[in-house]
């Protein structure tokens, strides 16, 4: 038996297994031990194949990709330490819920901890992060394909959120033409091989169910809280709690139109707190708050009850309040409870969101940080979506800003690192063709560099904003002794990132206000290519106006 032929024999296995179970994209990273699994996605007449050369940057690609598909998204990779790279996004997916397979090459058992080139111990080394592992054996004729097969679909079948790990020892040789090797084994499978169907169906199914004494609890005083939702729900969600009259407090990840913006500001008041202490319900919808101000609240609250709606069964409430844990889908949770058209009973909490949003538009009223914040929505394109980084920016959004309804929304508030912004919203463009714009730290795309790759070949316009205050400048809102400020935590890198632009051959502009920045960005709506815009800002102006604006209220 030639022993390149079986591997490939059993890797094909595996792939045809995964597109049968919807996986329709494939991650790659060039290597040689991987070499059985990357030939039989590159035949197979399903497979979306995408590669990149940086492993961490391809798992955060497969990870945007993900947040979009409906279907898991594969990522392969070869040995040794390309595994390890793999480890940010499983961590994001693990906490966020999108489904990722991730197939890693091996080195056979025996070539493990005696010396062997790029032999690591594989098995486990993502620790508790994924949903689920698999540690497969050496292929083997001995071995039935349904035995393969049918552990596979089982996996699949119970993945519900998060990464299944699939470790495949291969050995060598690894190259060589395709004889009759396997072919016996692999046509075990009888006509199965004539179907599109996979060898073990499975499916997850979770009713909605309706709380018998919501009728009861909707004639009272409620909060509701819409943290990360999905963009269909957005708008109805709106609608609900508004005939309710009762008070919805949005992350900038809710696609609710956020009907009370500026709450990371308002909320800080105290006539605000007092307000939502006569709540007599909070209903939360999603979870991953952006918000420190609405975190707190959310915290400190302590309503008679507290439910929490989210159609994944992961725990989302880091302050453990008392009370139900319901598994649905938003959507259909709604339609199970409608709503009963009531007055507002919180009619303060309007005012002093208008008065806020005044106050923020007063202080950004000069070219930085804050006015791009404060008007955003101005510059998305019509039918598109919008990728927030992390840090600094997207707390800023959040506090400044009010996104359309329903307008999509992506970002990476799981674990809420700066690992891998530039490809996850590569990734994102790449699952639906939408006009992208994409806000990131100039610490964030310095640290995903890399990734500018995946931005030379876009779907569609794609701009890339980076907002550069040299360095990371959330930082500054901390206490931090301003002795060591600089040295230890801003880390102020004084670049530009012109030539990184001219290195992966994208367009690039700087401008220096308000209007050449529309300008700029109108004129990249109108190119199937990447602009990459940086603006540069004071180092402080962002923080120091959400400081001053926080200030303002609490004086009040």
């Amino acid at each position: 038996m030639s022993t390149s032929s079986f591997n490939r024999r059993w890797a094909g296995l595996i792939i045809e297994t995964l597109t049968r179970q919807g996986v329709g994209h494939f991650c790659i990273a060039p290597g040689s031990r991987s070499t059985p699994l990357t030939q039989a996605a590159a035949e197979h007449p399903r497979a979306i194949c995408h590669t990149h050369f940086d492993e961490r940057g391809l798992g955060h690609l497969a990870l945007g990709l993900a947040k979009v598909s409906p279907r898991p998204v594969a990522i392969i990779v070869t040995s040794g330490t390309a595994v390890a790279n793999l480890y940010p996004a499983i961590i994001e997916a693990g906490l966020t819920g999108e489904r990722l397979i991730v197939l890693t090459a091996d080195r056979p058992p025996e070539l493990i901890d005696c010396g062997a080139n790029q032999a690591i111990r594989q098995p486990g080394i993502f620790s508790s992060h994924p949903a689920d592992s698999l540690n497969l054996p050496r292929p083997s004729e001995e071995i039935p394909a349904r035995w393969l097969v049918s552990t596979l679909d089982d996996a699949l079948n119970r993945l519900e959120g998060g990464a299944l790990h699939i470790n495949c020892p291969f050995a060598e040789p690894l190259y060589g033409p395709q004889d009759d090797s396997g072919l016996a084994w692999r046509n075990a499978l009888g006509d199965w091989w004539q179907t599109d169907t996979p060898w073990l169906s499975g499916q997850q199914t979770r009713g909605t169910l309706t709380q018998a004494d919501w009728p009861q609890w909707r004639e009272k005083r409620g909060v509701v809280i819409a943290g990360k939702i999905a963009a269909e729900a957005g708008q109805p969600l709106a609608a609900w709690a508004a005939t309710l009259g009762w008070p919805l407090l949005a992350d900038i990840q809710s696609h609710t139109g956020q009907p009370l913006p500026g709450a990371d500001i308002w909320l800080a008041d105290p006539q605000a707190q007092a307000c939502l202490r006569e709540a007599q319900i909070v209903i939360q919808f999603g979870g991953h708050l952006t918000s420190k101000r609405l975190g707190q609240w959310q915290a400190s609250c302590q309503p008679e009850q507290y439910w929490l709606v989210d159609p994944q069964p992961r725990r989302l409430d880091p302050a453990q309040h008392r009370g139900r844990r319901l598994i649905s889908p938003i959507i259909h949770w709604l339609a199970a409870h409608p709503a009963r058209p009531q007055p507002g009973w919180a009619p303060s909490l309007a005012a002093l969101s208008e008065r806020v949003m005044k106050n923020i538009l007063a202080r950004s009223d000069r070219f930085g940080e804050a006015q791009v914040a404060q008007r955003l929505p101005q510059l998305l394109a019509d039918n598109g979506q919008l990728f927030v980084g992390n840090s600094l920016v997207i707390r800023l959004i959040d506090a400044f800003a009010q996104l359309p309804g329903g307008y999509p929304v992506y970002s990476q508030r799981g674990a809420s690192g700066i690992d891998g912004l530039i490809a996850s919203a590569a990734g994102v463009q790449r699952a639906n063709g939408r006009r992208t714009l994409a806000v990131i730290g100039d610490t964030s795309a310095l640290y995903d560099i890399n990734s500018l790759a995946l931005l030379r070949q876009v779907p569609g316009p794609f701009v890339l904003l980076v907002i550069n205050n040299n360095g990371g400048q959330i930082f500054s809102l901390l206490p931090t002794p301003a002795a060591i400020r600089e040295s230890f935590y801003t880390l102020p890198h004084n670049l530009n990132f012109k030539h990184a632009a001219a290195l992966f051959e994208l367009g690039y502009q700087q401008p220096e206000s308000w209007e050449s920045l529309q300008q700029a960005v109108s004129q990249a709506w109108q190119r199937d290519e990447t602009t990459l815009i940086e603006i540069s800002v004071p180092p402080t102006d962002g923080a120091d106006c959400l400081r001053q604006l926080l200030a303002g209220v609490a004086e009040t």
